[in-house]
């Protein structure tokens, strides 16, 4: 009871603590999360005047949760198939930021006194931002949409990916004083395969569930259903070897891609802000003054370094990678801190015994130096282009435009390369897939299923499990054996087939011969090599010759259920899947709080004349309108039923699916009220009435009463006013004394 006692009482001070912070921090204009940290301060033991937690690990529990729900919220919004789409430019980016922050860290400690592998420590901690910190501010700055937000939530998911790859290379070295090739090899091939078989099962196995039980899922049980899913992935992460985070986050990402999505992040937002704040106050508990004191040239020197380098590198990466030179800038700016991967890293280091004690204090302040000026270079980052913009030499001006422009200028052999890319796509993304299944299915009959079936069955042990794997592998190996469909009719698909040729009779030999590897290989188990190799011809020409025409059409069943659930948010929007007459089919559009048809009738909105659409229902929370008259007005959250061609869609849905960002100097609620002014000989209403003086339209305000000497005039539209009059109105502060004229 004890233990209860002092966690309840732990959560209620540092909660009562941030909740007074963030009122101040929101007061004075600040983001919140600078409020938690400053919280998190005075509720630890480096703060006297005020009594501190009674147990840290305590604060450490809940601080764990939070990063889980953090990174499961940014899983939400960034889905595979968007990490895919902007991989390229983030493996680049992440990794010249990581080799060059390492780099720079290593020449700081060395001019600091530290000892090689203490410098090398050091360089691995300055080289990981804090992706927690990052999604906190974009959310406080309303910059979550923005282009250059998407692309940093790559970046930060590689970086976290090659942390565990770093963690590896420094333990390796910090034991053998030298790097073991392999042992990272295995490290980097575990986590790839891992990432695709949790990848493939997820998207495969969890849209098709929650679709069957939709119907019982109100927003008590999603909550409970995304919750359950987020902690059993970040369990089952930490039993394979890696980190609670990057479970999370896997699982986010899977469910990013069903049509629930929406839904899931607004039912667990409030989970997520609760413990989120939980996590930035244990940041500031971390603080030490003493510390700072004693280490400020190292401090200050690191922080500096981190920040410069930061923008240097990460701007320099994302120019790398053809991006145009605002969202490279903005997206430098915003990786100016470190985080919960340096703590990792020091941790590490300190439980092998190569850290010196004094550093793990340093790199906290140095992160919560960074963390706190976080806010201000995401918000100098604008400014500075605009400098940068102004001074640019004109020769490189082409770095404004960024690749789009650029790729505009490339040579006319254009439909070729796109034929060339489409093929080796197709082929190279079901070779990798398909391989990985293989090799998972391999792996576990081999550890799991051999030992049980050896004990049932001595002797023959090993003969039973090479056949059950066998024929649980022909179903994947019979889809390596066919060849990928590709679009019917496109131009690139015409092209592929007819220039390339030659291309495709190589790569179907070569799925063929890898085939043949997967079966020689289980086969070796139990026979000789020439044996396995004579039988796998054999089993090869029995899989294509007697299952292909019984199994094919199943198997691309399996691909086009696989590929419509991948992509299963973008085709309930777009409406790609419900084809109706001919090129029509039928989309569902959330209505944003930026559309320009917000709050009108259907009549007037005059949709089917602008973009040829035809709006056929409507969905209001658990109303559903079905095929809406000219008098239905359209809000904000709805979900619209509309019927058009592909084009149609595109272009509606580019106005209706669009959130306003919200204005940062608009006036609060409690200074709009009702209450009364005093008009001087400067006011502007002097010598007319209120009608000609349009004070609606001027002001913004409405006029209740009008007092003059004592008598009150509740319809003073046509009396012409006079210094002295005193009139009732309902406004802001503002228009007030501009009526009063003061």
């Amino acid at each position: 009871m004890h233990g209860i006692n002092s966690l309840i009482s732990d959560l209620a001070f540092i909660l009562l603590l941030g909740a007074i912070a963030t009122l101040l921090f929101k007061w004075l204009k600040q983001p919140v999360v600078l409020g938690y940290i400053v919280a998190g301060f005075l509720a630890s033991p480096n703060f006297k005047p005020l009594p501190s937690v009674t147990t840290e690990a305590n604060i450490e529990f809940w601080a764990q949760i939070g990063i889980i729900v953090l990174l499961f919220s940014l899983g939400l919004e960034f889905s595979f198939k968007k990490l895919v789409n902007t991989g390229g430019s983030a493996v680049v980016t992440a990794l010249i930021i990581v080799c060059g922050m390492m780099g720079a860290g290593f020449l700081i400690g060395h001019l600091l006194g530290f000892t090689f592998i203490n410098a090398l420590f050091l360089g691995g901690m300055l080289s990981m931002s804090s992706t927690t910190i990052i999604i906190k501010a974009f959310t406080d700055l309303n910059l979550r949409q923005k282009k250059f937000a998407s692309l940093v939530f790559a970046v930060l998911i590689v970086e976290d990916l090659f942390a565990v790859v770093m963690m590896v290379l420094l333990s390796s070295i910090a034991i053998n004083k030298t790097v073991e090739g392999g042992e990272m090899l295995k490290s980097i091939s575990k986590l790839a395969f891992f990432m695709i078989i949790w990848f493939l099962v997820g998207v495969f196995v969890l849209p098709s569930m929650l679709n069957r039980f939709r119907r019982f899922l109100n927003d008590e049980t999603l909550l409970v259903v995304s919750m359950g899913l987020c902690l059993g992935m970040a369990v089952f992460s930490v039993f394979c070897g890696f980190s609670l985070a990057l479970g999370a986050f896997v699982m986010g990402s899977i469910l990013a891609g069903t049509s629930y999505a929406e839904r899931i992040e607004r039912v667990v937002s409030p989970v997520k802000d609760l413990f989120g704040a939980v996590f930035f106050i244990s940041v500031g508990m971390m603080v030490q003054p003493d510390t700072i004191v004693q280490y400020w040239w190292p401090i200050l020197l690191l922080s500096l370094t981190v920040i410069v380098g930061m923008i240097v590198f990460g701007t320099f990466g994302m120019l790398a990678t053809g991006q145009p030179l605002r969202v490279a800038m903005e997206s430098g700016f915003s990786l100016t801190q470190i985080g919960d991967f340096s703590f990792i890293i020091a941790s590490l280091g300190m439980s092998l015994g190569v850290l010196n004690p004094e550093i793990y204090p340093i790199i906290v302040a140095v992160s919560v130096i960074t963390i706190f000026t976080t806010s201000y270079f995401i918000r100098m980052a604008d400014p500075c282009y605009r400098i940068v913009e102004r001074h640019i030499p004109a020769r490189f001006h082409w770095l404004l435009a960024g690749r789009e422009r650029r790729s505009a200028q490339m040579s006319e052999n254009g439909a070729t390369r796109r034929a060339w890319t489409l093929l080796l796509r197709c082929y190279l993304w079901r070779l990798m897939l398909y391989s990985i299944v293989l090799v998972a299915i391999s792996l576990a009959s081999h550890t799991y299923l051999a030992p049980e079936i050896e004990k049932m069955v001595p002797g023959w042990g090993e003969l039973i499990t090479v056949a059950v794997t066998l024929l649980l592998m022909a179903p994947f190996l019979l889809a390596l054996c066919l060849p990928p469909q590709m679009a019917k009719g496109s131009e690139d698909a015409r092209v592929t087939a007819s220039q390339l040729k030659v291309a495709r009779i190589i790569l179907m030999v070569f799925r063929l011969l890898l085939v043949l590897g997967f079966i020689v290989y289980e086969l070796s188990f139990y026979f000789s090599l020439t044996g396995a190799i004579f039988l796998g011809l054999a089993c090869l020409m029995v899989i294509i010759l007697f299952f292909s025409k019984e199994l094919s059409r199943q198997l691309r069943h399996i691909e086009t259920k696989f590929i419509d659930n991948l992509n299963e948010r973008e085709l309930r929007r777009s409406g790609k899947n419900n084809n109706l007459v001919n090129d029509l089919h039928l989309a569902y559009i959330h209505v944003g709080y930026g559309c320009p048809f917000v709050g009108e009738r259907l009549v007037n909105s005059r949709i089917r004349q602008l973009y040829g659409v035809s709006v056929v229902m409507i969905q209001r929370g658990n109303t559903i309108i079905m095929v809406p008259g000219g008098d239905t007005r359209i809000f904000p959250g709805d979900t619209a039923g509309v019927i058009g061609t592909d084009e149609q869609i595109s272009q509606v849905l580019t106005v209706m699916d669009v959130n306003q960002p919200e204005p940062t100097d608009r006036p609060e609620l409690s200074d709009f009220r009702l209450t009364d002014i005093v008009l001087t000989e400067a006011s502007p209403l002097i010598g007319e009435t209120l009608a000609t003086a349009d004070v609606r339209r001027r002001f913004s305000t409405h006029v209740v009463a009008l007092e003059r000497a004592g008598e009150f005039f509740d319809r003073p539209a046509t009396i012409e006013l006079r210094a002295g009059d005193r009139l009732w109105i309902v406004g802001t502060r503002k228009s007030a004394e501009a009526m009063a004229g003061t």
